[in-house]
């Protein structure tokens, strides 16, 4: 039997690149049941697959989650920070695996999602490809073992000009991946961009620096800085369907698992 799938957040870009995925068969075993977005679209009321352009998908653009996602299997969720947070306590009464790829979510939406995870599957990650994913078992394995060492971390990151939060949810993956290895809080030592006058460089700090413009689809580099070299560990993103890919793998594997907060390394086995 195949896998039933909600889109949220289908009319974005990340949302056209799940539907034309599934509809392509990129991943096996999935079925597009719905696809949702906000009300003032101008693409409501059109087939999905034609508005992702791809082959037609017998279901139109709706507003209404409750329409879709108590039958599905699992809701694919790009949709907006306020958005996944709305919709978590009906998620979780419904009980519908949930994998989210929305970022910029604050402490309480955060907290809303731990507590759908308490009632429904649900994978949560700021990234969902499997290069970025083994880059964040490097970088942690790279900071353990320079640790105590001098070397200083930053975190740069470049993307196209309509991306709304900063810095992305990927430079925070690995932000904490480098914490994680140094044995500190990213909360502690996290710095988003330098201006004016702020001193020399406190050795406990990691920055964080930020690139918009074009259509960039998503460039990551996490820089180890000692003296006298200088290491670099990078990853770039040419489609945005390796995010569509990793999402719907995580989708395929989501259905059916115990109610828990589950990571993408739960899925890709990392």
């Amino acid at each position: 039997m195949s896998v039933k799938v909600v889109v949220l957040g289908a009319a974005g870009r990340m949302g056209k690149a799940l539907i034309r995925c599934i509809m392509e068969e990129k991943v096996q075993g999935l079925e597009l049941v719905g696809a949702v977005d906000l009300w003032d679209l101008p693409d409501l009321g059109t087939d999905a697959g034609l508005m992702a352009g791809t082959k037609k998908a017998g279901l139109s653009l709706i507003t209404n989650l409750e329409e879709v996602g108590p039958d599905a299997d699992v809701i694919v969720d790009f949709s907006s920070h306020f958005g996944t947070a709305g919709n978590a306590p009906r998620i979780a009464e419904w009980g519908t695996a949930w994998v989210i790829g929305t970022t910029g979510l604050n402490e309480e939406e955060l907290a809303a999602i731990d507590a759908t995870a308490e009632k429904a599957a649900v994978v949560l990650s700021g990234n969902m490809s499997l290069g970025i994913n083994l880059l964040c078992n490097l970088v942690e394995a790279g900071a353990r073992a320079l640790k105590g060492k001098g070397y200083d971390i930053e975190v740069l990151e470049r993307h196209h000009n309509m991306k709304k939060d900063s810095p992305s949810g990927t430079a925070l993956m690995l932000g904490r991946a480098a914490t994680d290895g140094y044995g500190w809080d990213l909360k502690d030592v996290q710095q988003d961009g330098r201006t004016g006058l702020p001193g020399e460089r406190p050795e406990k700090e990691i920055g964080f620096h930020s690139i918009r413009g074009g259509d960039i689809v998503g460039d990551h580099t996490v820089m180890l800085a000692g003296m006298g070299e200088l290491l670099e560990l990078s990853h770039r993103a040419t489609s945005r369907d390796v995010f569509a890919i990793g999402a719907l793998q995580a989708a395929a594997w989501a259905a059916g698992k115990e109610a828990k907060l589950y990571s993408m390394k739960d899925v890709l086995g990392l």
